[in-house]
């Protein structure tokens, strides 16, 4: 049973060896939110969806997820989906797409064989892509890069997770295919489930998240877009002045340039 408690962080520190990732940080997020986290390279955007899922443990601090700590992990990744940044299947292994959508559907329910209908989940998550049956027979390395982050996408949400976990989805995505797993992403918000998304872009995002993180190996500033993207907090972000731009509805957001 999924308990209602969101998801919070109380002074997490971690490193990887002896340098410092992420430290003193402390957040909440609603059961239902749609949050998005961005910053520079190498803030611990990464590590903190890993410190979420379970995958990493703080050196200190705690952060519990619905309830659960985060070394609960096998109660974690129950409710959890999970998109990562890169997916590290080689190059020239005759996978099939059927074979990576049925890795989290498998893992999930801890089964070796699966059922039509397991197929028939799979199939559907690929439509909400923008893909269709077709695609479960061609070889996963013979796609081009935004149609596999489609397929990782589709993987995540088919699960049907409490908690959706995606680290820079729309990495090669052409903007259709952005919109589409974008209305994805809402249509799963609509149903009361968690959305929490790493972007070097936010651009995209602006009118539908609930909340923004702005990470520099800390919290630099959590809360709503015109809380968050202000000139001294993207200063002490990137080191240096953006340019902030006015959209009709009041929010500022940066134009992030050759900072990504």
């Amino acid at each position: 049973m999924v308990k209602e408690e969101g998801i919070i962080a109380e002074n997490l520190f971690f490193r990887y060896s002896n340098f410092p990732v992420l430290s003193n940080i402390s957040f909440e997020i609603k059961k239902g939110e749609f949050v998005a986290i961005t910053g520079p390279n190498g803030s611990g955007k990464t590590t903190l969806l890993k410190l979420i899922l379970g995958i990493l443990q703080p050196e200190s601090g705690k952060i519990t997820i619905y309830g659960h700590d985060s070394s609960e992990r096998e109660q974690i990744q129950a409710i959890t989906g999970f998109m990562p940044q890169r997916e590290h299947i080689s190059s020239g292994f005759p996978i099939l797409v059927r074979d990576v959508m049925m890795m989290g559907i498998s893992a999930r329910k801890r089964l070796k064989k699966l059922s039509e209908e397991d197929e028939e989940i799979a199939i559907k998550a690929l439509e909400a892509v923008g893909m269709n049956e077709e695609f479960l027979n061609r070889k996963f390395d013979r796609l081009s890069g935004g149609q596999k982050q489609r397929v990782l996408f589709a993987r995540a949400i088919a699960v049907e997770p409490e908690i959706l976990l995606l680290d820079e989805p729309f990495n090669g995505v052409d903007i259709p295919s952005q919109n589409r797993m974008l209305d994805t992403v809402m249509e799963l918000r609509r149903k009361g489930k968690t959305v929490i998304i790493v972007v070097h872009n936010i651009n995209p995002l602006l009118h539908h998240i609930d909340k923004l993180m702005l990470l520099r190996n800390r919290l630099i500033a959590c809360g709503r877009i015109e809380e968050v993207l202000t000139e001294q907090n993207l200063r002490k972000a990137y080191g240096a002045s953006i340019p902030i731009i006015y959209c009709e509805e009041g929010f500022g957001h940066p134009v992030y340039g050759d900072t990504h």
